[in-house]
């Protein structure tokens, strides 16, 4: 009979190390993943990301056919030189 609660005993704490271990897991992937998220609010991690928007701005055919790229008009309205 003790055979059988030792048995027991075993099987429940190992039940409850095999449903805890997992949860302290994730819970440090979630900090994890917040610290992460924080960090890409970062100045520096949005750096690339601001830069590759003014260069496709830059590069982005106007609206108007007949004015070219990178050419705008001046104050006289005669197009650059």
């Amino acid at each position: 009979m003790r055979i059988i609660i030792v048995i027991v005993v075993v099987l429940a704490v190992v039940a409850v190390i095999a449903l805890v271990v997992p949860r302290m897991r994730n819970q440090n992937d979630a900090v994890d993943s917040f610290r992460r998220q924080i960090d890409a609010l970062s100045p520096e991690a949005r750096r690339p990301v601001i830069d590759q928007v003014q260069n496709a701005g830059r590069s982005e055919t106007p609206d108007d056919p007949d004015n070219p790229i990178g050419e705008s008009p001046g104050e006289d309205g005669v197009r650059g030189t």
